[in-house]
């Protein structure tokens, strides 16, 4: 599961400009590494400028965004590149082109920490996780089978 913490100045996006954001988000991951769509949580937060510093001074103009990886982990220097050239595409129609400055970072979770409705996600790229994507929810699995 990839789930993005979207910080934002209060009215920096309609509720209409958050889905269209959060369908690149999931289609940065369901269309390059074929997680199930429900895997990708998206949560926008509004923060008044006066609660927004940065350098200690408030700013308007400001989007910080924290992204906690559980589903896929970037092992290497080479898919944490890809990755990162990944999220920067996803992120310049709805920050960049905007003229938002913006920041982020991801943190990974080992999956063995994570469960979903009750249940043990499938090993990545397996037939059981092929299934959750097509049915886009958690179906109960042979879990000794994967």
């Amino acid at each position: 599961m990839p789930l993005w913490n979207i910080q934002t100045p209060i009215g920096a996006y309609t509720a209409d400009q958050k889905k269209a954001f959060a369908k690149d988000i999931t289609a940065a991951y369901t269309e390059t590494v074929g997680i199930p769509a429900f895997y990708v949580v998206v949560n926008f937060r509004e923060v008044p400028e006066e609660d927004f510093l940065v350098g200690g001074e408030p700013v308007g103009n400001f989007i910080r965004i924290f992204v906690d990886h559980v589903a896929r982990q970037l092992e290497t220097a080479e898919l944490r590149a890809w990755a990162s050239e990944e999220f920067e595409k996803a992120l310049v129609p709805h920050v960049k082109d905007r003229g938002f400055d913006w920041e982020w970072h991801v943190d990974e979770t080992p999956m063995d920490l994570w469960r979903t409705q009750g249940l043990v996600p499938p090993p990545a790229f397996s037939d059981a996780e092929k299934l959750w994507a097509k049915e886009n929810r958690p179906i109960p699995y042979d879990v000794a089978a994967s």
